[in-house]
């Protein structure tokens, strides 16, 4: 890290987690490892809580079951920190959408965003009371993890957000919230600062209650061009990284990690965002992204998750190959380039985890 960027945000105390320290650029005994979706459908005990629930959105919104789920991966496989368990559709749902998921058909979202009066007629959501369910969820985290491993909260960018909403739900073409990209950038505009403000409310009552880290997830930041990345989804991010109380109630700093796939030519612009951690997707070599950021961030990532299907020997190797390309240098968590597919053997999983575990430099 950067001595400025260590000055600004560097804690009284240091935090004792090492993905925390990771976060920050510290000196930690080994690379930490958490991993994207890793509470998901790949894990027979996630199954059965869900069947409990009834379906994934009542799920997201039963506040002990949803610690529980956080908390499988981590007894599992001992990853070094949570993430809370949740949707980033929750927000467009607060807003006064509908949200539905099909059964295997990704989500639903109605009455798409289509005309200036739809945008009008979307509510800034107060986090506390409209999304009161992801509050009660983080607290029962944090008592449940007992600071064994920090906690880590999220949000979707207003563009991936957007996406959604102007769609309708997922997309292979993206072709309606492009056209109204290109063709009411007005309408576009006034969605994206209505998610800009809702965005920085949910995540700051997110620190208000216990999360110790943030993601920033862009998942379809890669469809734009690459000026209108900058301009239009980097720049309502960087807005609400600028807007993030910085300093949890325990006196600690937040970082904000910023994930955006598909983006890795904008890895210089994505470091000066204000974040503190850049995700990389599989696409970006680690090495070279660490000698292009220089310092001024740490990274985060990146193995293919398609490799989880693969030999035990290959995800040893791969994730070996990634270490060492990073280097013995502090500020690398390992992770992912996306989330872990549903058809993952856990047992991949595990030997993925226990490979970084028992990575040594001196050894390699």
């Amino acid at each position: 890290m950067t001595k400025n960027l260590k000055a600004k945000y560097m804690p009284k105390t240091e935090p004792h987690h090492r993905f925390l320290r990771a976060c920050q650029g510290l000196p930690t005994d080994r690379v930490p490892i958490w991993i994207m979706r890793q509470a998901g459908r790949y894990l027979p005990e996630y199954m059965q809580v869900r069947r409990e629930a009834g379906d994934f959105l009542s799920l997201c919104k039963n506040p002990e079951l949803a610690a529980k789920v956080t908390w499988q991966p981590i007894e599992r496989f001992g990853l070094d920190a949570a993430i809370l368990f949740s949707d980033i559709l929750v927000i467009p749902e607060a807003m006064g959408m509908g949200l539905n998921f099909g059964s295997g058909e990704g989500p639903i979202l109605e009455p798409r965003i289509d005309a200036p009066g739809d945008v009008g007629r979307l509510r800034v959501p107060d986090p506390e009371k409209d999304l009161h369910y992801v509050m009660d969820a983080i607290q029962a985290i944090r008592a449940l993890l007992e600071d064994r491993v920090p906690l880590i909260g999220f949000s979707g960018s207003p563009w991936t957000l957007a996406t959604y909403m102007v769609e309708g739900g997922s997309s292979r073409t993206f072709s309606r919230v492009l056209g109204m990209l290109h063709e009411r950038p007005e309408v576009m505009q006034s969605l994206l600062d209505r998610l800009v403000t809702a965005v920085t409310d949910y995540l700051n009552a997110q620190i208000r209650h216990g999360v110790q880290a943030v993601q920033i997830f862009d998942t379809w930041g890669g469809v734009l061009e690459q000026d209108e990345f900058l301009n239009v989804s980097l720049e309502s991010i960087q807005r609400i990284i600028a807007g993030l109380d910085r300093i949890g109630p325990d006196g600690m700093p937040v970082p904000v990690i910023l994930f955006a796939k598909g983006c890795g030519a904008h890895l210089e612009a994505m470091a000066q965002s204000g974040c503190q951690v850049v995700g990389l997707d599989w696409t970006t070599d680690i090495g070279q992204a660490r000698e292009r950021v220089a310092g001024k961030v740490a990274l985060q990532g990146n193995m293919d998750p398609g490799l989880l299907r693969a030999a035990p020997e290959e995800i040893k190797r791969e994730a070996e190959r990634i270490l060492r390309a990073y280097g013995p240098h502090p500020g690398h968590i390992f992770n992912l380039g996306h989330g872990i597919a549903p058809d993952c053997l856990p047992e991949r999983v595990a030997v993925l985890v226990e490979t970084v575990r028992g990575f040594s430099f001196s050894e390699s």
